[in-house]
């Protein structure tokens, strides 16, 4: 096949409009900047803290609507053990996520002005420990980049008839440069114009999708499809604490990425910050949509009498494509033009937050914190740009290994469940936790999810938990291990914390042994949430910044 010429002429356009919103953007924060003059380090990685809620709201669904959950949705629906059960389970899950980080965690966040989402581990946890959770979630942030990009390229190549690789390289140069100019203004005020258009192409496609001759009626086929199979998905009773894990990892694990957590930091107040979470929340769902009818169309179509031929995506082992390869084949081209812009504006409003989101942690919680507590502004402002030039290019490169890609990406998003999750929630709302719990958190943490098995990385389950069943040789668990994992890594934090600090207040272990300092942070008090005990917050604060004076410049809780 040729190039795609009008196809490239549409796409240029496109590029063209997002980089010059983000450059529009970049101007904006210069003048902001010197109206405020607010420190250059919060102008770039927090806006100021001036984003009111309707940039939020945009800002905080796009980040959520990126390349993979748009192709992997259409993906979930196609496929027959997945279908419209689990992709239903997955958005109603998100859903749940901001909602919970509304009205929950986005007090606590915004009111102590943290810049980072790790700055309460500083305050907790000590240096040392914060140091090793910072690179945890620098993985998981840096790992997502490839991921997004790859949807990217897979839809671009298809459609476009354009190298995999150069898909993906220019759009990546197109994320780096503004998101470089302008910080987190541009990547907020790009994910506007990115958000709009992914909402109307996608709607723009359902309707061409649907009427193509070779697709039947979707609503006959949802149950019984001659053929594919019913894309309602597999509903089997042995399914059921499987599908109740997945909600919990749907509904907590967003909570555990600093990309959620900069755009509650950056809201110009906690009340713009709940409105934002909470409607983001019901707004992912009318993106749903359209999707799930994608991925229906695709599941009813007769694929022998299209271009595309016999036998079908599912069957050619095609299925991760079945988005591009439904718009090239059941729209006519300019269609699919816009089908794939959709895709890309999906792929750089997800990318640019996870770049910003990597250099956030890199440069506050282990450059500013550990590696130079003396820099100065300008010289942080400068670790930013390098830091997002380094993992763009980092993560564009390793998008080459397409297979192994994805399965990081699933391993990430389990390490910040149940690693990074417990350590947050601990932390902010349960004033004993300390760092020897920390440690032993991840610890248990990690040791029960590596024991309790993943077929999808290769690792054979060495603990059995109840339901565990042998199947084809294989040895398969139908118990909600992630979800054990996460709450036996929230019950350790607990438990070691509690110990520890009763063990160095009472005398039972000498000071000198005490690395952690918990008999300066706090007496042992009852394994209570954090209810507005002010008194108790300000002495933990006062004790805490004698050994992390550095921390102080730059997590500013509220009420001291």
């Amino acid at each position: 096949m040729a190039v795609n010429v009008p196809g490239v002429i549409v796409m240029v356009v496109f590029y063209l409009l997002v980089l010059g919103t983000g450059i529009w953007a970049s101007f904006k924060s210069k003048r902001e900047h010197k109206k405020s003059r607010a420190p250059g380090m919060e102008m770039v990685l927090l806006g100021n803290r001036s984003l009111n809620w309707v940039v939020g709201i945009f800002t905080m669904t796009a980040t959520w609507v990126g390349g993979v959950i748009i192709v992997g949705t259409v993906e979930m629906v196609y496929t027959p053990s997945l279908g419209l059960s689990w992709v239903v389970l997955m958005f109603i899950g998100n859903t749940w996520s901001f909602l919970i980080g509304g009205l929950f965690f986005a007090k606590p966040m915004r009111d102590r002005n943290y810049v980072t989402m790790l700055d309460p581990f500083n305050i907790k946890y000590g240096n040392v420990v914060a140091a090793g959770l910072s690179l945890v979630s620098l993985f998981c942030d840096m790992i997502l980049v490839p991921s997004i990009l790859t949807g990217l390229g897979g839809t671009m190549s298809v459609i476009l008839d354009l190298p995999f690789s150069l898909c993906v390289w220019i759009s990546a140069a197109v994320v780096i440069t503004y998101t470089l100019m302008g910080g987190l203004y541009s990547v907020a005020y790009t994910d506007v114009i990115q958000l709009v258009l992914v909402f109307i192409g996608l709607w723009v496609c359902v309707p061409f999708v649907l009427m193509n001759p070779s697709t039947l009626d979707i609503s006959q086929t949802l149950m019984n499809n001659s053929l594919h199979a019913p894309w309602i998905g597999q509903l089997e009773l042995k399914n059921i604490w499987i599908m109740i894990d997945e909600f919990f990892f749907f509904a907590l694990g967003l909570l555990a990425f600093q990309c959620f957590h900069q755009r509650i930091l950056s809201a110009s107040s906690t009340a713009t910050a709940k409105m934002s979470s909470i409607a983001a929340g019901f707004s992912i769902l009318l993106f749903g949509i359209p999707l799930v009818l994608l991925g229906a169309a695709a599941a009813s179509t007769d694929w022998n009498q299209t271009t595309y031929g016999s036998p079908s995506p599912y069957e050619r082992g095609e299925a991760a494509m079945v988005l591009p390869i439904a718009l090239q084949h059941l729209t006519p081209p300019f269609i699919s033009i816009v089908g794939s812009g959709c895709v890309a504006a999906a792929v750089m409003s997800s990318a640019d937050s996870s770049l910003l989101s990597t250099a956030s942690i890199f440069t506050v919680n282990i450059y500013k914190n550990i590696l130079r507590p003396q820099a100065s502004d300008r010289e942080i402002q400068w670790v930013i740009r390098l830091c997002v030039v380094a993992v763009g290019l980092i993560s564009t490169s390793v998008t080459s290994l397409n297979n192994s890609v994805l399965l990081f990406w699933l391993l990430a998003t389990e390490v910040a469940y149940v690693v990074i999750f417990p350590e947050l929630f601990c932390a902010l709302f349960f004033n004993i936790s300390n760092g020897y719990g920390a440690v032993m958190g991840v610890l248990v943490g990690l040791v029960l999810r590596l024991l309790g098995g993943d077929l999808a990385l290769g690792l054979e389950p060495v603990l059995h938990f109840p339901g565990c069943t042998l199947e084809d040789g294989v040895y398969v668990q139908y118990a909600p291990v992630k979800t054990i994992s996460m709450l036996s890594a929230i019950a350790a934090i607990l438990l070691f914390s509690y110990l520890a600090s009763v063990l160095f207040n009472k005398g039972v272990l000498p000071e000198k042994w005490d690395v952690f300092k918990v008999k300066a942070q706090h007496s042992p008090v009852p394994l209570s949430p954090v209810g507005g005990a002010i008194e108790e917050k300000e002495n933990e604060e006062m004790n805490r910044n004698k050994c992390q004076s550095e921390v102080s410049e730059v997590c500013r809780p509220a009420d001291q």
